[in-house]
């Protein structure tokens, strides 16, 4: 089943913008379709592609790349002549599909881009990771786009609807809520979304009919093909990524969410264990949101990353890890998520999806901890952004709220202790919108227009 992905839009700028003067590299973690749509690109916006998929190509393709890029004539001669074909038309495309198996492909970027014949698109996973970099000029003609799970249209989409998210967003622009019936509705849809997650194979079952425990079957072997990669790629570390990537469940169960190493392993320290968290990070399979030691519009330069949290990339798989130690059938406790009666620290699944969604956004992650005394209390107490970015070059931050919305004194202490001015000041729940305080509260499902421009009508 073929769904509608936005990347597809960036994927057609690149070609308008680059006219064949650079290759594009779509990164993200695997199975989020990433073959799937640049394959669907090439077939609409080319007259003939091929395929190198460095998963399965044999020996005498590789060699092609290491004894012939200085005589690139005899280079596709070769190739075409291994592949049993060749391109025809006035453009044409090679793609170069899990390219990260074969870097020495992807420094042949720079000589095939400059001879002009074809256009080239690259897709990778772990395209960051050390070993994958080694030894290999990595090429200035090479134009990267990341690309995650589904997001909450891409599955209105796979849906057949394309009414609801044009809703929620001029509600959102307009400041105006939609009413508890349409809320309700939404909303529903949306933890229906939350539990089946964005990995296209996940949706599909979901829009073909199957059952959850079919669906949660699914996702629990991504989960495994993940795990396993971590350990496969991450052996020079013990397979310290792969552990950590396990731990995350319970990471987010803690009050705070702070990353404790102590659950790895009782004598884990940052130092030994930080290249693993970066890997799991660079792999984008999790998103890690780093502490900032001051709320300031440079934020990466206050970061202190020994104080970070650890996300799942993707919620609904978040939503399986959770579900694997539990006692209940698939399908009642996915029903149970649904209707809002799960019984367990839903809390750390909506904070999930909002970093979830943030990072889709296009930007980094970080929160703020922050001491403060208020006048009527004898000591400082330790407070919390969730999450902190920067419009318009001020302070946006956001609170994630599962419970107990109306408290929002980390919100007030923050003025009172830095005197700064806030572009807004944001908090996620799963109620309808309203503005209140100085305060835009928004339901979960508007997340994502947080940083998009919006004519103010309060």
């Amino acid at each position: 089943m073929l769904f509608k992905r936005k990347v597809y839009t960036k994927l057609l700028e690149w070609k308008e913008v680059s006219a064949g003067s650079s290759a594009v590299l779509l990164e993200g973690a695997r199975r989020i379709g990433k073959s799937t749509i640049v394959e669907e690109f090439a077939k609409q916006e080319y007259d003939d592609y091929m395929i190198l998929d460095f998963a399965k190509e044999n020996k005498d393709i590789k060699n092609n790349f290491v004894e012939n890029m200085d005589d690139l004539d005899t280079f596709f001669r070769n190739l075409f002549l291994l592949k049993g074909r060749s391109l025809k038309g006035k453009r044409c495309v090679l793609i170069f599909d899990e390219v990260q198996l074969f870097p020495l492909a992807r420094q042949a970027i720079k000589y095939l881009v400059a001879d002009g014949r074809y256009d080239y698109i690259e897709t990778g996973s772990l395209i960051s990771i050390k070993k994958n970099v080694k030894d290999i000029l990595i090429p200035s003609e090479e134009y990267r786009i990341k690309m995650y799970p589904m997001d909450f249209e891409e599955y209105l989409w796979a849906m057949g609807d394309d009414i609801t998210y044009d809703t929620i967003r001029n509600a959102y622009e307009k400041r105006k809520p939609l009413g508890d019936a349409i809320h309700r509705k939404i909303m529903k849809t949306f933890r229906t979304y939350m539990a089946v997650g964005g990995m296209p194979q996940a949706v599909e079952a979901f829009v073909s009919g199957k059952t959850f425990a079919q669906i949660d079957f699914i996702k629990r072997n991504i989960l495994n093909l993940y795990e396993e990669d971590l350990a496969k790629y991450d052996d020079e570390n013990r397979e310290k990524a792969s552990v950590v990537y396990k731990t995350i469940p319970e990471q987010l169960e803690n009050k705070n969410s702070h990353f404790k190493f102590s659950l790895v392993d009782k004598n884990a320290r940052f130092q030994n264990y930080v290249d693993a968290v970066s890997f799991i990070a660079e792999s984008m399979i999790g998103n890690e949101c780093i502490n900032v030691t001051a709320p300031e519009v440079a934020l990466e330069l206050f970061s202190d990353r020994s104080n970070f949290k650890l996300y799942m990339g993707d919620t609904g798989l978040l939503v399986t890890q959770i579900m694997r130690n539990r006692d209940e059938s698939d399908e009642d406790l996915y029903k149970a998520l649904i209707i809002d009666d799960l019984g367990i620290n839903q809390g750390m699944i909506l904070e999930n999806m909002v970093a979830q969604m943030l990072r889709a956004s296009g930007h980094g992650l970080y929160f703020h901890e922050y001491m403060y005394k208020p006048k009527e209390v004898t000591k400082e107490k330790k407070y919390e952004i969730d999450f902190m970015t920067v419009k318009k070059k001020k302070i946006c931050p956001i609170e994630v709220k599962s419970s107990n919305y109306r408290s929002h004194k980390s919100f007030d202490y923050l003025v009172q202790k830095y005197q700064i001015k806030m572009e807004d000041r944001y908090i996620i729940y799963t109620k309808d919108l309203k503005y209140e305080e100085g305060i835009t509260y928004i339901p979960i499902y508007m997340t994502a227009f947080i940083y998009e421009k919006v004519n103010k009508n309060r």
